[in-house]
């Protein structure tokens, strides 16, 4: 039985500041914070050499690097680290390396370090080129931070960039949000990440939420915004990614596509899929102990680092493959979804012919795709994919 591509997630759990919308396992520290960067090192590998078993050296197709901030850690550390892990996992030839950044300026003079390294893609997280919106998302750095950064990645070598890229922040309008992907634009980035600001459990936002745009305001920014973005050659692929030919996140596609990722560090998470006995693919997702100094410790501990884990069931993978699946803009065959979720297609097709009557699903009965209308309801469109 074919399993799925295979990437590894790595989480770097530090940053200077937790945001207020931030709803990430991340742990503020302070600008200047001595990291515990040879503890965490021995801590992911030992990580990792716990999950080998479960992935029998296939190829990583992708490495991600998030956070946190992992930019705050050493060129030295990542040398470590991808030096280590090519010498327990095969990477693909031409295996993606996504590190994650912060435009402040204190990481900046890293970047020709993290490429020689092995890193070749820079994701910088910069969320709005406007000072107000900057103020209001509890950013440390400031628009020309942002530029600087970029340039600083360019000089470094690095050609494949990802720019982040918030909507409906508190007190935007649609020109500022226009204003904000004309910045980015400006910067020629081979990919750009442009998402709606939402008010998460556990954030600062949830407990004290600010002003946001109406929503007649957001439909504006998100019609005149993808319209902008089409215009400057970047395609629209995924909900909220935008890439130039070729340059599409394979990491993030691997995601959506249901493919399988190893998850080491502290809160990461792991999808993994094993052959069953019946011919289906058994689907088991694992996490790790969150807090930074509980998953140090658990280099000595017997139970290892997972915290918790369980089997997706029969039921379940319906709508966990759905819910990946539509959202890209291409969507996906519709023999994949017997192939991940054991169940006839056969059985969907009512359900693919009300969709389609209402607009939700493209006109295709080879593909399980949405159609622009499906993405912007996308919540309603798995409903009647998965209610039983």
């Amino acid at each position: 039985m074919k399993l799925p591509p295979l990437s590894l997630y790595v989480h770097v759990p530090w940053c200077v500041r937790k945001c207020p919308y931030c709803d990430f396992n991340s742990h503020g520290v302070g600008r200047g914070a001595d990291l515990p960067e040879q503890a965490y090192l021995g801590a992911l590998l030992a990580d990792l050499d716990a999950d080998l078993s479960l992935v029998e050296e296939r190829e990583l197709v992708s490495v991600f690097v998030g956070g946190g901030t992992p930019s705050l850690m050493s060129a030295d550390f990542y040398r470590r680290l991808f030096a280590e892990l090519m010498a327990r996992l095969p990477l693909a030839r031409d295996a993606e390396i996504t590190l994650e950044a912060n435009p402040g300026t204190v990481e900046q003079g890293r970047f020709a370090g993290y490429r020689d390294a092995g890193i070749n893609r820079l994701s910088l997280g910069v969320q709005s080129f406007q000072p107000a919106q900057l103020e209001a998302l509890g950013r440390i750095h400031g628009a020309e931070e942002a530029h600087l950064a970029v340039h600083s990645a360019r000089r470094a070598g690095f050609d494949n960039l990802n720019i982040d890229l918030m909507h409906g922040l508190p007190g935007q309008d649609l020109e500022l949000a226009l204003a904000d992907l004309d910045a980015a634009l400006a910067l020629s980035p081979e990919h750009l990440s442009w998402y709606q600001l939402t008010l998460e459990p556990n954030t600062e936002f949830h407990s004290h939420p600010p002003v946001l745009p109406e929503d007649d305001i957001l439909w504006d920014i998100q019609d005149a915004g993808h319209e902008r973005l089409e215009r400057a050659g970047l395609e629209r692929y995924e909900i909220s990614a935008y890439a130039r030919g070729g340059r599409q996140s394979r990491h993030n596609l691997n995601y959506w596509g249901f493919g399988d990722y190893l998850g080491i560090g502290a809160g990461a998470h792991g999808k993994i899929s094993t052959p069953g006995s019946d011919g289906r693919l058994l689907v088991e997702r694992r996490w790790k102990s969150r807090q930074p100094e509980a998953y140090l410790r658990r280099c000595n501990d017997p139970r290892g680092f997972v915290a918790g884990r369980t089997q997706v069931s029969e039921d379940e993978l319906p709508l966990e493959f759905a819910m990946n699946a539509l959202r890209l803009v291409d969507g996906v065959p519709l023999d994949m979804w017997q192939a991940h979720t054991g169940r006839d297609p056969q059985g969907l097709r009512q359900r693919l012919v009300e969709a389609r009557k209402k607009g939700l699903l493209v006109e295709d009965a080879e593909r399980l795709q949405a159609s622009p209308q499906g993405l912007l309801f996308l919540n309603e469109l798995l409903a009647m994919l998965s209610d039983e």
